[in-house]
Formats: structure tokens, sequence, C-alpha cells
């Protein structure tokens, strides 16, 4: 398929609601997708690497899926952790309607999925998890990377999942670079070509 996901915030795509079967938090369920968001089909093999190997989430306070598309991260998020507040962000409105679909019909109360300029300045995550629209370029990359990792809980972490062969130690080696001192960034896993990043944000 295209790459609209990536850059629409209204898919031009037919809706074409379908269901497909996954595997989240231990559950299986049936959950609604579209055309015009990422990886349709499937729970895409980058967000299984994730899904498979960061450590549980916090138990409470607030947590982000940053580039959500129809929410496995965020349903996984918010199936694990009822007690905090799941924060699903996209800038593609279709896939924040899906989030919103979904959680319904888990019965889930504590995702937002909302636009990214819809979060609260004041909110600070306890955790991040993501896998990131490195197609969208560089730049664009970067401004959406250094926007959002600052907003960790002092002493957090965020999980980027990135593919090897579209420049997951590149984009570890600037994240080390960039990102201020004391900032702990390592891989913590690879599978299936995906790298697995922890980004520590300092202690206070």
């Amino acid at each position: 398929m295209s790459q609209e996901h990536y850059f629409s915030s209204k898919p031009a795509s037919e809706d074409a609601l379908r269901t497909v079967r996954v595997r989240l938090a231990g559950r299986e369920l049936e959950l609604l997708t579209a055309a015009g968001v990422f990886s349709p089909e499937h729970v895409d093999h980058g967000t299984r690497v994730l899904l498979d190997h960061a450590p549980e989430p916090p138990a409470d306070g607030q947590l982000l899926d940053l580039g959500c598309g129809w929410g496995p991260m965020a349903l996984t998020l918010a199936l694990r952790s009822p007690e905090a507040t799941v924060w699903a962000v996209d800038v593609n409105e279709r896939a924040l309607d899906l989030v919103r679909r979904n959680a319904a019909r888990l019965g889930l109360h504590n995702v937002n999925a909302v636009l990214p300029g819809d979060v609260p300045d004041d909110v600070a995550f306890r955790a991040i998890w993501s896998n990131p629209p490195i197609r969208i370029g560089k730049p664009q990359l970067h401004e959406l990377l250094t926007t959002w990792l600052p907003r960790l809980e002092a002493g957090r972490s965020a999980w980027l999942v990135v593919q090897k062969n579209l420049g997951a130690d590149s984009l570890q080696r600037w994240l080390g670079e960039t990102l201020p001192s004391g900032t702990a960034v390592e891989r913590r896993a690879t599978d299936k070509g995906f790298r697995l990043i922890e980004v520590r944000w300092p202690d206070a």
C-alpha cells in the first residue's frame, strides 16, 4: 500500500472497515482496522518486537503511544495498566477513530486517542512506546522525537522500535549525541530485523 498513513490527517482511500484477529496482552482479540492506516492487515513486525521485548509498563500515571495507528500498542498499554491513562497520538484521524472504536469494544475507559496538539502541555509521561514513522524523513523524525522525548518524567524510559536497514543504529547514535547529558540510549533487543532502543531520561 502507499505511505498515505504517514502523511494524511484525512486519508482519501475508502474507509472499508474490517476485523482482524490479534493477540495483545495475552488475549486473543477481534479488532477493527481500515485502509489508509499503518499495517491494517495485522500487527506489524516492528510493533510485535516491541510488544514482545519491552518490560511491563508502569501500573499508573500517564503513558504515551506515539504514532498509534489503529492502536495495538495503546490497547496493550491500557490492558496491562488499567489504572494508567493512555494517550494514543497520531496525525491520522481515521487511525484515532479506530483506536476509540477498539477501546470501546474492549471496555477500556483509560484511552485518550487524540491529535498531537490535543495533549495538554503539562502532561508528563511515565513511559513512551513508539514504532516511529521513519519514512517521514530525518528532519521530521528528529523534530518528532525531540518534541516528545523531553516529556518523559525524570528517570523514565521510552521504548522505540526501528528497522535495522532503515537506520536504527544511526538513529541510536543521533539520540545519544543530541539528548541531554545523562540520557541513556541503549539497544535492548534485536529481532526480525528490528532494534528495540531504550531512551532513559536523566534522573532529576
